[in-house]
């Protein structure tokens, strides 16, 4: 089936693409809502911009649709975004990288139907613990750019999970009780490398921004290196 992949450039939406290429799925474009609004309930915020760099690192086609982010409204401008998709790339359906956001899935759920579009969800109800180990298996390459949660700290801004740093995560979850793959906000992340991508995102300027217990890992300047 024809495919359009809503793409943040976090780990949960690269890997449900990797999955639905895996089930031999045909991805025809990304996907990419972008937020004026940080707060935004649907959408992705930290470093959205960027996701024209993973496109190209991926040599995928990439639809972008700016929404101001406000509640429900914004569902109007994926909607824009997604039949698009469809209209120019010939999409059939559209993956998602949700895992337990009911939130999410419904409001995708809700714009895809009248659209004709198949929503494949390859994530859903999958352990955290098992995707990271997946994510970590195939060699993705993920940073951690804002964490908004009692237990994590501004050390982890900009920081790769490699399996060190999973552990310790996975550990602050269950003592401080947020969701392990990021699931309420609690954390947000950027994949610069990946089975998927023929070029390496390399950060070339980043600064850390932290105001009480939150914080975000802003990136300002990458650089596509050839793998």
């Amino acid at each position: 089936m024809k495919i359009a992949a809503l793409f943040s450039g976090g780990k949960d939406s690269t890997l449900a693409l990797y999955e639905a290429i895996k089930d031999a799925h045909d991805i025809v474009c990304l996907v990419s809502v972008i937020p004026r609004n940080p707060e935004s309930y649907m959408f992705h915020y930290p470093n959205i911009g960027l996701v024209k760099h993973q496109a190209r690192a991926m040599q995928t086609p990439i639809i972008t649709k700016e929404t101001k982010g406000e509640k429900e409204k914004e569902l109007r401008d994926m909607e824009k975004a997604l039949l698009e998709a469809k209209n120019k790339y010939g999409a059939e359906g559209v993956v998602v990288g949700a895992i337990e956001s009911e939130y999410q899935n419904s409001r995708v759920s809700k714009v895809c139907r009248p659209l004709g579009l198949k929503v494949v969800a390859p994530l859903w109800h999958r352990k955290p613990e098992e995707l990271w180990g997946q994510l970590l298996d195939c060699r993705f390459r993920v940073i951690i750019t804002a964490v908004a949660c009692e237990g994590m700290d501004e050390s982890w801004l900009g920081r790769e999970i490699d399996h060190k740093a999973l552990d310790r995560l996975l550990a602050l979850s269950k003592k401080h009780r947020f969701h392990p793959s990021g699931e309420g906000g609690e954390f947000e992340t950027f994949v610069k490398d990946g089975p998927l991508f023929k070029y390496d995102i390399m950060v070339k300027k980043a600064r850390k921004v932290w105001e009480y217990n939150s914080g975000m890992y802003v990136i300002e300047e990458v650089k596509l290196e050839e793998k």
